[in-house]
């Protein structure tokens, strides 16, 4: 019998630990506006500025953000795309990870071909 796939929460939480031990001096946060809600907390959320779609974390120093996913048959929704497409139109980078590692080494390569212009968000 296969293993089960990690559930998303579970992959971001173990990308969260990894990202904070290797750039301790980079802030990164989750954007949370994903999960279930009454409609009334819906509306209340979308009036304060929640919208569906965002990308999961954010890199406010790198303009850089994340969704992350499962490993597998896990897709990103339309308006995921379309937040993607606009992120990626303004100059940010995106990264769509398929769990945890997938994003860590997609993440790696992204700064190998970006370093930031200081050194400290590699050594802290």
């Amino acid at each position: 019998m296969k293993p089960p796939i990690p559930l998303e929460d579970a992959e971001q939480k173990a990308f969260i630990q990894w990202w904070e031990a290797q750039f301790p001096t980079v802030r990164i946060l989750h954007v949370p506006n994903g999960g279930k809600r009454s409609k009334s907390e819906a509306a209340r959320f979308k009036g304060l500025g929640v919208r569906s779609g965002v990308p999961d974390l954010q890199v406010p120093e790198w303009h850089l953000w994340i969704e992350m996913k499962r490993q597998k048959r896990s897709y990103t929704s339309a308006e995921q795309d379309d937040w993607i497409a606009y992120l990626r139109g303004i100059g940010h980078t995106v990264i769509v990870a398929k769990g945890w590692e997938d994003g860590r080494r997609q993440v790696l390569a992204w700064l190998e071909a970006n370093p930031p212009a200081s050194e400290a968000a590699f050594f802290g």
